[in-house]
This record gives C-alpha cells, structure tokens and sequence, in this order.
C-alpha cells in the first residue's frame, strides 16, 4: 500500500512519526561524520530537502532528542551500531534564516537577533545552572531584538560556550538557508550594511569559537569568501558541481522511479524525466527536485511545482537589467540551446549587475541552469577559465521562465495586439498610439541607456521591435541585421504570400540631441538611411513589386517613440 505523501513537512521526526512518504537521506549523517570536516556550506537549489536534512541532523545528535533512537529504526543510519551510540548525545544549536526576507537592514537585523533570542529563550535553564558568572548572567539578559551589535555577533559564541560548561562537551551548530537574507539586500539595496554585520556574527560562531565541534550551513548560493566568510580558513564548500553528498539532497531516477511504482504511477516515467529531471551534482546525473515529485505523486498533475515556489526576484532583476548579451543568451537558452560560459562559484553579489558570467553562476547554483559539459584545465590555454556548456535544466524550468516574462507584458498585451494590426493596415497614427503605450509598460523593467551616440541602447530598441513583430512569423518570414543593397536593414518582414501582404522594412535610430533636434529628424534621418543604402534591393530582387514594399524609420528617446 502507497504511503501517504504530505507535502511542506519539514520536521524529521513529525514525518517519521506519521509514517509519511519519505526517501531515505541518512547516509548523509554518516558521510558528513566521517568527514572530520569543522564548517561545511552546502549549497543547492531550493525546495531540496536542505532543511530537512538539517532537521534530520539535529534529530539524530542533538541532547534534546536523546531517547529518541526509534526514529532512525529501519533506516540505513541505523544498520551500523556505532552511529546508534552517537544519537542524542551533543549539544545542538539550530537556526535557520529562510524566512528573513526583508526590504530593510534595520528590520532584517532585528529577525536575526529575533532568532538569537529565541534560541536564548529555550536555553533559559542555563541561567539556573548555577555554573554562569555574574558577567555571564548580565550578558545572557542583554541578548534581545534590541542588542547592540556587539552584543548580537558574539551571542551565538557565547551560547556555545554556555552549552559546554553544561553538557561538557562542544557544540553542534546548524545554520539554514544562510544566504537568503543576502539574496534579499542585493534586491533591494542594502548589502553593504548587511555584509558588515554578517561578517562578524559568522567569524565569531564559526571561526574564533574554540566551542565548536563542528557546524553546517546550507543555502542556495555560495557567497564570496571576501565577502563574508575573511579568513575562515576551516570552511568545507561543497557546490553543485562537487562530488561530496551528491545524493544526499534532491531524488535519485532510481529512487523517483520507484515511487511511482509505489504510487501506482509507472506509464508516468518518461514524462516524469521531461518535465523534472535534468540537475546535475557532481558527477551525479539524473537527479531530481523533491518538491516537483512530492507534489505530482500527490496531485497526479504535470505543473510548474518548484519553479512557483517563490517570487524569482533576483533572477528576474538579473535578467530584466542585464545587458544586451544577457538578453540575447537567455533568447537562445528559451529555444532549447545551450550556452557557452566561464562560471565562478564563488557569488560576488555586486558583481551581478551587469556580469555575464556572475549571472550565469548564478542562475546554475539556483538550478534553472544544468551543466551539459565543460572543458577541463588541461584542454585549455594558461590564464584562461574554462568554459561550460549550460543550458536550462528541464521543461518546468522553460515553463517558468515563459510565463515570468508574459507576466512582464501582461499589462501592454491589449495595446501590442494592437500595434500588430496597426502595422499590417499601414496605418501610423494608430502604431504611434499604441508603440507608445506599450513602451511604457514595458521599458520599465529594462535599462535602455543613457547615451545615444553608444550601440547598446539601439540594439535594445531593435530587439524590442523584434520582439513585437516575431508574432507575425505565421505571415512572414522575418529577418534582422541582413545585408541588404549597400547596407544592412534592422528588420525586414517579407510575406509568405505577396498577393495579400505588402512587405515590411523597419529602421531604428535612437534621437542624439548632438545631430538632431526633434524626434521627426529622428525619423527622417532613419529613412534616409533606408533609401540611400538601397533596403528594399532584396525584396524587388524576389519579384515584389515596390508598391508593396512599406517601410518605417522609428525613433527612440527614452520610453518615447515616434514612427515615420
């Protein structure tokens, strides 16, 4: 009989207990163990089982669930009767960030010192230990959402020393979902301020603490060491391009597969590996994300599960304000293709801003991203970074992409529709209108350049345009950039059938104030360009007549447009 799959259960012992759908991950307490690492940052996609990894972990260490050994009976952990003898016997210091998604340092400071209260809060029985000096005691009751900084970057060092006065033994430390505080002071403007303050609350828990047993910390990214991590020397990174628990977070095709037999739900398996897999750990292919499977074993339906877990925030700033071969890039992975770029897994958030590779990092370290294959030191050249074949990791990804960016342009889409008819009726007034509308809906979410006389804003304006007509490639066969006459054309629709559509030259300039007044000289200027270099050569050369050939100048300043 199938289990039942409960879905957002993140508490071990809850879903053992219950007897809910579980894959067994316990072999990750034994590998981490036999590590001997001190501080290992693991960092995966979201909606990996990190956090229930983490709970797992404390379940299985931790004082305050000593007793609890039943737990782990008929789990592989359990088979090996020396790890028997290690549960519930350390002390245990849990947190985690992954609800810290503020718009404000001075409110996401206050959470976290919120959660080192709290984890004061449940240690209260130190203070009637008895083995607290006075300053101990003084310290221990200055620790609130209030504390000054000094006070809130040495708390957790101060807690593991209180812990091992008790216990008399070090501390185990686990840290959630670190870096999503980060994630959120680069989307809206206050890194710097959180990367001081974060700086010191790690160095003094995780490098300076002579407490410490040993610590995890998970999250999605891996946030440079210059950053936040300055001379934390005993730090064990482990990536998604790292062999060390490989499969110890997301789902095997083994074990997905058998699930679904479980399920009764075996006819699903080659849709199953459309839809979901496609991440790659290591070495390791093939592996799934958990949540996507939990939910369609529950719900029996092919969705967008994991890619509509959370607002993509910063992938949509990244990509909304990258720069033209960002853009350009991303068209070509939306096409099913695959990308060629150095990577750097070491995230430097301020370096994002128009970094093509920090991007791509990224964006592989989030999981939209899977590595096809990539060069070897050896097959390349001295001082250069080899490069990876990248391209988006499965069909929910593509989904969610596709539907990020029509949400972009929902509000425009009745003026586009509009502009699409505007422009096969040949009538201006009305693609003016309706350019215009569309263009301030929709350059707000694009940087189209301050400075005229440069090339990038006029190639943003040309994909723009591009973007509008590809609708119409049913009619047209619709080229850009093509040497044409003496010159080369922007964009050229040639009908599919001539007796019912004129064809269609469209050139762009961006207003310079230096070389023209007005945006009509913009224009005029545009389709001077059109006659004199000859645009509709190609055309006449294929048998239209020149009376069926319309062509347009259009004008760009700013979020302004004027056609001519």
């Amino acid at each position: 009989m199938a289990r039942t799959v409960a879905i957002g259960i993140q508490d071990f012992g809850d879903l053992i207990r219950k007897k809910y759908f579980y894959i067994d991950k316990t072999d990750f307490l034994r590998e981490w163990w036999e590590s001997g690492d001190s501080v290992t940052l693991i960092t995966r996609p979201r909606r990996f089982g990190k956090t229930l990894n983490m709970s797992m972990t404390e379940y299985f260490f931790s004082v305050n669930h000593a007793g609890e050994g039943s737990l782990f009976e008929g789990l592989s952990i359990w088979n090996d009767v020396n790890y028997r003898e290690l549960q519930g016997t350390y002390p245990v210091i849990s947190l985690s960030f992954a609800n810290i998604k503020e718009k404000e340092y001075k409110t996401t400071r206050k959470k976290i010192c919120q959660l080192i209260t709290n984890l004061y809060t449940e240690h209260s029985f130190l203070l009637d230990s008895g083995l607290l000096h006075e300053a101990d005691i003084s310290f221990f009751k200055r620790v609130s959402e209030n504390m000054d900084d000094s006070d809130a970057t040495l708390a957790i060092y101060q807690l593991s020393n209180y812990l091992y006065r008790y216990y008399g033994k070090k501390v185990i430390i686990l840290l959630d979902e670190y870096d999503t505080p980060m994630q959120e002071a680069f989307v809206d403007g206050y890194w710097e301020e959180l990367v001081g303050f974060t700086r010191s609350l790690f160095n003094s828990t995780f490098k300076t603490n002579p407490w410490l047993e040993r610590a995890i910390m998970t999250g999605i990214t891996r946030v440079s060491k210059e950053s936040i991590f300055s001379d934390l020397n005993n730090l064990e990174v482990v990536t998604t391009t790292s062999d060390k628990y490989a499969v110890s977070f997301g789902f095997t095709e083994e074990e997905v597969f058998a699930a679904l037999e479980e399920c009764g739900m075996s006819q699903e398996k080659e849709k199953v590996k459309e839809w979901y897999d496609g991440f790659i750990f290591g070495e390791h292919e093939d592996i799934y994300n958990p949540w996507s499977i939990l939910n369609f074993l529950d719900k029996k339906v092919f969705k967008t599960y994991w890619a509509n877990t959370s607002s993509n925030s910063l992938v949509g700033k990244l990509l909304r304000e990258g720069n033209r071969k960002i853009k350009e890039r991303f068209e070509v992975l939306l096409r099913g293709e695959s990308i060629r770029s150095a990577i750097d897994e070491q995230i430097v958030y301020n370096q994002l801003d128009g970094n093509e590779r920090a991007v791509w990092s990224l964006l592989l370290a989030s999981g939209y991203l899977k590595v096809l294959s990539y060069e070897s030191y050896l097959d390349i050249s001295e001082g250069t970074q080899p490069k990876y074949e990248l391209a988006l990791t499965n069909l929910e990804v593509k989904l969610m992409f596709q539907n990020m960016i029509h949400d972009w342009f929902t509000e425009a889409e009745a003026d586009y529709n509009d502009f699409i008819q505007a422009l096969l009726l040949g009538d201006k007034k009305a693609m003016n209108g309706y350019i215009n509308r569309v263009a301030l809906s929709m350059f707000s979410y694009f940087d189209t350049g301050n400075k005229p006389s440069e090339e990038e804003p006029e190639r943003f304006y040309h994909g723009f345009v591009l973007g509008l007509v590809v609708e119409l490639k049913d009619r047209y066969v619709i080229t850009s950039n093509r040497e044409s006459g003496f010159g080369r054309y922007d964009v050229m629709l040639e009908p599919k059938n001539p007796k019912e559509d004129d064809a269609i030259i469209l050139e762009f300039k961006v207003h310079d104030p230096e070389d023209e007044e007005t945006l009509m000289d913009t224009v005029q200027e545009a389709q001077r360009q059109i006659e004199q270099k000859q645009y509709a050569a190609q055309l006449v050369s294929r048998g239209i007549p020149r009376e069926h050939i319309r062509s347009y100048g259009f004008a760009f300043q700013g979020k302004k447009v004027l056609i001519g």
